[in-house]
């Protein structure tokens, strides 16, 4: 006969000995902030409660580490205005690690099956992180230290979490999770940009902006809203990929409850995209309703789709109605080659290519961009504007990992797609499915024009995106028996 405790997951058979642990953990901080009278340790004392229940329901349950992973990623560079000195997107690399940790504690008395991650994109992304730890071995790179923080967004935080996703995610409650979590924090981060522009900033708001925050944010002394994003830029996109995907979602829901919900995600976002100026998130809903017209393959819609997204370019570039509203206005030059901002752009470009043109394999990851300025603030690299995601790629990695980095993106959205389109037969999994494909390959054009697809929270939301759509035939098989569909 079997003994009580083999019946148990292993979480349930330590949860004596971690709770004694974290009540000493606690006993111990406590007794820290009572000698030394620090504010930042006041501070962890009031997060203890929130983190131990996070810590307790990702070992109980370790998907809400991805939830956990999500969640944090929209807040994690916006709480750095209100508690500076804190580097809370160490704190992504924390909960992954600690995902994988609860996996073997939640399976601690069987075999865990990882075969769901064992599949073509898991190679191809092991094989992108391989190549950045060999840039440690690239003969132009200045800063150890520059890299660490660099490559976590550029090859650790996707070679991590899609994996995780690929075990975790396996039916179709936790997909409808996923996006329902999604939309609200998206709401909220517009209704959050609309008190900024409407009411006016907080303290701390004003603080990061006149003191530390990109100058970029007011032109011609209009903000362009950030929400508690990072910055405007980010805050644009992301946003227009939630409009996309809250507006593909509320076209083919079924119940009240979706669309009524998803048709808010899809306004909100667009309304946040307008009021952040962010002009090059404007591609994200051209690019990703043009894959959602060819994945639908309905001809009356791929010619509807067509004629209407023609009469937005035309509003855009070739007519100056609504240029009174600024929002409009600044969506307007995004249309216009001889834009300053663009010649900038395309004059580093050409500087770069001129650098680059004797190093295939690039300056090195942490090099370029924000991680170069810190950390190797007279390198060359540091002081030419990148701009764009891609364009950082090849600074850092050279053609060679530009063209490896391409050419897995191209694979993952081309075969996710085809697995949406011809292994997927339940209509509403198919149709989030599609969402996810079409927000993947609107943030991967608009990536050209800013630094989107790694940055935080764009980058969890994609990678978990990547992992639905390879999971795509069990998912249809889970949703068909969970879920069935009856038609009238």
């Amino acid at each position: 006969m079997s003994s009580p405790i083999e019946k148990e997951t292993g979480f349930k058979a330590v949860a004596l000995v971690a709770s004694v642990i974290i009540l000493f953990l606690a006993t111990f901080i406590f007794a820290l902030i009572v000698q030394s009278e620090r504010v930042e340790y006041a501070f962890i004392m009031v997060a203890l409660p929130l983190v131990i229940a996070v810590i307790w329901k990702i070992f109980s349950n370790p998907v809400y580490g991805i939830y956990s992973v999500i969640l944090l990623g929209f807040f994690a560079n916006g709480l750095n205005r209100y508690i500076p000195g804190v580097t809370f997107g160490l704190g992504i690399d924390g909960l992954l690690i600690l995902t994988y940790i609860a996996i073997f504690f939640y399976n601690f008395n069987k075999r865990i099956s990882w075969s769901p991650a064992a599949r073509d994109i898991t190679l191809l992304l092991t094989i992108w992180f391989a190549y950045a730890l060999a840039q440690l071995m690239n003969p132009e790179k200045i800063s150890t230290e520059a890299w660490f923080y660099a490559m976590r967004g550029v090859s650790l935080y996707v070679f991590l979490m899609v994996p995780l996703a690929l075990v975790l995610f396996r039916d179709y409650k936790k997909v409808n999770f996923f996006l329902y979590l999604w939309g609200a924090i998206s709401i909220l981060g517009t209704l959050k940009a609309f008190v900024q522009i409407n009411i006016g900033l907080d303290p701390f708001e004003k603080a990061w902006l006149y003191t530390g925050g990109p100058s970029t944010h007011i032109i011609f002394g209009k903000l362009r809203a950030f929400s508690f994003y990072s910055d405007a830029g980010q805050f644009g996109a992301a946003q227009a990929h939630a409009g996309i995907v809250g507006t593909i979602i509320f076209i083919n829901a079924r119940s009240l409850k979706e669309k009524v919900f998803f048709a808010v995600m899809a306004i909100t976002g667009f309304y946040g995209m307008f009021i952040s100026g962010t002009r090059g998130a404007i591609a994200v809903p051209f690019a990703g309703f043009l894959l959602y017209l060819i994945l639908t393959r309905n001809i009356k819609m791929i010619t509807i789709g067509l004629v209407l997204g023609f009469m937005v370019f035309v509003f855009f570039k070739y007519t100056s109605i609504g240029s009174g509203v600024y929002a409009i206005h600044r969506m307007r030059t995004a249309f216009n080659p001889n834009d300053p901002s663009l010649q900038v752009r395309l004059a580093n470009q050409r500087i770069l290519r001129v650098y680059l043109s004797t190093r295939p394999l690039g300056g090195g990851i942490g090099s370029a961009g924000n991680w170069g300025k810190r950390f190797s603030p007279n390198g060359f690299l540091a002081n030419v504007a990148t701009d764009s995601w891609y364009v950082q790629i090849w600074a850092e990695q050279g053609l060679v990992g530009l063209l490896l980095h391409i050419s897995i993106l191209v694979y993952i959205l081309g075969k996710g797609s085809f697995l949406s389109v011809y292994r997927v037969t339940h209509p509403v999994l198919q149709a989030k499915l599609f969402a996810l494909a079409s927000g993947l390959f609107g943030i991967m054009v608009a990536s050209y024009g800013n630094g989107i697809l790694g940055q935080l929270p764009t980058g969890p939301l994609i990678y978990t995106s990547m992992a639905l759509l390879f999971n795509a035939k069990d998912l249809n098989e889970e949703a068909n028996i969970t879920d069935p569909i009856i038609e009238d």
